[in-house]
Order: structure tokens, then sequence, then C-alpha cells
């Protein structure tokens, strides 16, 4: 049986992974050394960026898509209620208000797996969700913002589906 120690020094950092796939996708990206790497995305409806954040001695990475869009104090109350009701329909993540800039963010961590075939596998599968969730829900987070509906009709008017073809 392998010790703690031991675990510790077989970890991969999942950074060296991420720094793969970012470059595959051809995304602009700096790498912050062994503890961060930000992206440049083209989303369907906006431009964000990805964020990763290894936290080496805690064995946690961070993942975050963080849009540029800011939310002024005069609508934070409504961005924080639309940001619970979208939150009860994630499976994986979470949207929230980042303090330091008031822009969006749609964030998950995670305990990386220790080979490095599920290492790729759980990095790619958090930065499609990251991707997803900002496309699927950033229209009711301008429905809000700039189209002054409420939280709930934003998510009715947004979350439409259409059936069959026109």
């Amino acid at each position: 049986m392998l010790s703690t120690s031991e675990l510790i020094e077989e970890r991969i950092n999942p950074l060296d992974t991420l720094e793969l796939i970012v470059s595959q996708n051809e995304w602009p990206y700096e790498r912050l050394g062994n503890e961060e790497i930000v992206a440049g995305i083209n989303g369907e409806w906006c431009d964000f960026h990805l964020r990763y954040l290894w936290i080496d001695d805690k064995n946690i990475l961070q993942c975050a898509g963080q849009m540029d869009v800011k939310v002024q104090p005069k609508k934070r109350s409504d961005i924080l209620e639309l940001i619970t009701m979208l939150n009860e329909r994630l499976d994986m993540g979470h949207f929230s208000i980042w303090s330091d800039d008031e822009s969006i963010m749609f964030s998950h961590s995670m305990v990386p797996p220790t080979n490095s075939g599920d290492i790729a596998m759980s990095c790619e599968m958090v930065t499609r969700t990251i991707i997803a969730e900002i496309n699927r829900y950033f229209p009711v987070f301008q429905f809000v913002i700039w189209g002054g509906k409420s939280p709930s009709d934003a998510i009715e008017a947004a979350m439409l589906e259409t059936i069959g073809n026109a």
C-alpha cells in the first residue's frame, strides 16, 4: 500500500494536461508557472476567460469561466436571485459573482484523478461543462442586466425550447 507521501510525490500537475487541451483548441493562453493557466475563449454569445488554478498542497484544481459582464449595484440583488435559480438547475459547478470586479463566473473545483488518462478525461469534461453552461445561460443574464426582465421571466424567455422545424 502506498503511503500519503508516496501519493503526493506521484501526483501529476493537471495544468500540463490542460495546457495541451488549450493549445490543441488554439485558444490564446498564458501559463503562470505551475499554478495557473488563463485562456481566452470565443463563446456563442460572448468572449470569456477560462481560468485554471492548481492548488498543489491541497490537491485541488479550481476551474472557472469568467464572463466579461459586470454586475451593476442596482442589478446585484436580481442577479443573485437569478444565480440561485440557475444553480438549482446545474448538475456540476455553480455561478457566482467574483467580488474583485463584480464579474459573473461559472466555476467548479475537483480533486484530479491519479493517472494521466483519467486526468485528461476529467479536464476535458470540466472544460466542456464550463463552456456549455456559459453558452447556455449567458442570454439569461443579459435579459436581467440589459432587458430589465425579472429572474424568472429571463429564465422562461431564454430557456424556451423549440419543437420541430420551420
